[in-house]
């Protein structure tokens, strides 16, 4: 048998729709041998000191300190801040936006998104403020900016908490400032499926000073030593995450590049296509850090899932479902979001996705919506 055919005739490793990013062995060995030189694993150490301020500086913020998680990271914010009563979100986000206010003793009122970004429609939310509201929790769907000048305007005349789920965020810039510097507060998500991870992590951006000091009490049990002061959890990052951090941020503009050239094969090959893509702002220095499409309706998002699935391509319904759906939440029902929710799918990308599998998703998806002889969304 030739070698030709052997390869023909081996199976295909699926192509998954995301794959993290691991920096060569020794790049993370070097800050693990630090860590272990010091034999400090946890506590604020010398290698998560030095993660915090490289963030800080790159993202020019006045405060940033390091979380165990991205989900910790909203709960804390929400805590540091004093945000109580209800709390405007958004439905087009994973279910931690939701979760962290829920944990926190709020109650999340949602409003909906707008169609064209997929984020919070700034036009909705004044008819959602109460005598209760206290603060308003919109995400950068995407990495996508919410419109960040509308909402501030609107905290300002009701004097609500303005925090940004920003986990898909990083290194966006919007009017050449980094999107996470908007709001009273911003948070990360550094889990291993993001574009810079920690493997597990996420941070915390804030813009006051004192808002800070009970951010770091609220992070470390409430205590310095033996001199308690408020209470408190465990959410600290360990040196071994903070190493990963460190180890992977050298490698970030090659990583936004490789996956800004796997986005221009699929506009390309997807350009003249019935879908639609989520628009991206004037102003905006985007990240590349997921490729959603939506179809012209349920139906066809699962014939194109299916397809895609059939051959090798593994596709996810992100964002699934519209956070107004869930059994465990009451509120009005936000129709654009649940629409967005049944057609949209994320395709895969990462910066050494192999452009002849971008190809070929993209003939899946051409041949899908040829046999079925769909319209244009929304014509």
């Amino acid at each position: 048998m030739s070698a030709e055919r052997e390869d023909r005739s081996s199976p295909r490793e699926p192509v998954l729709v995301t794959r993290s990013f691991l920096p060569p062995e020794e790049e993370y060995l070097f800050w693990l041998r630090k860590a272990f030189a010091s034999r400090i694993l946890t506590n604020n150490g010398p290698i998560h000191r030095e993660l915090e301020s490289t963030l800080q500086a790159r993202f020019k913020v006045p405060f940033l300190r390091l979380m165990s998680n991205g989900t910790l990271a909203i709960q804390l914010a929400l805590r540091a801040l004093g945000v109580k009563g209800k709390v405007i979100t958004t439905p087009f986000s994973y279910v931690a936006t939701t979760s962290a206010i829920l944990w926190e003793g709020c109650e999340p009122v949602f409003v909906d998104v707008r169609p064209d970004t997929l984020c919070i429609d700034p036009a909705l939310i004044e008819a959602a403020i109460t005598p209760d509201t206290t603060a308003i929790l919109a995400t950068h769907v995407y990495g996508i900016p919410c419109d960040v000048h509308a909402i501030d305007r609107i905290a300002r005349k009701h004097g609500l908490k303005v925090i940004y789920d920003g986990a898909h965020a990083f290194d966006v810039d919007l009017d050449g400032r980094s999107v996470l510097a908007y709001g009273d507060a911003c948070t990360l998500s550094f889990h291993a499926t993001k574009l810079f991870h920690t493997v597990e992590g996420g941070a915390t951006i804030l813009h006051d000073e004192e808002n800070d000091k009970q951010l770091r009490f609220l992070r470390s049990f409430g205590h310095i030593g033996d001199d308690h002061f408020t209470l408190g959890m465990n959410a600290k990052m360990s040196e071994v995450h903070a190493a990963m951090g460190m180890a992977v941020m050298p490698h970030m503009d090659g990583i936004i590049a490789g996956r800004r050239t796997i986005c221009e094969r699929y506009d390309s090959g997807l350009a003249d296509l019935p879908l639609q893509r989520p628009t991206i702002p004037v102003g905006t220095r985007y990240n590349h850090s997921y490729y959603p499409v939506l179809f012209a309706d349920a139906i066809i998002r699962e014939r194109v899932m299916s397809a895609l699935a059939e051959v090798g391509i593994m596709t996810r319904r992100y964002f699934y479902p519209s956070l107004d759906t869930l059994p465990y939440v009451k509120g009005a029902a936000c129709p654009v979001s649940r629409d967005a929710a049944d057609r949209v799918i994320c395709l895969p990308l990462y910066p050494d996705l192999d452009p002849r599998d971008v190809d070929r998703a993209v003939a899946c998806i051409t041949a899908v919506l040829a046999d079925a002889q769909v319209g244009v969304p929304g014509s």
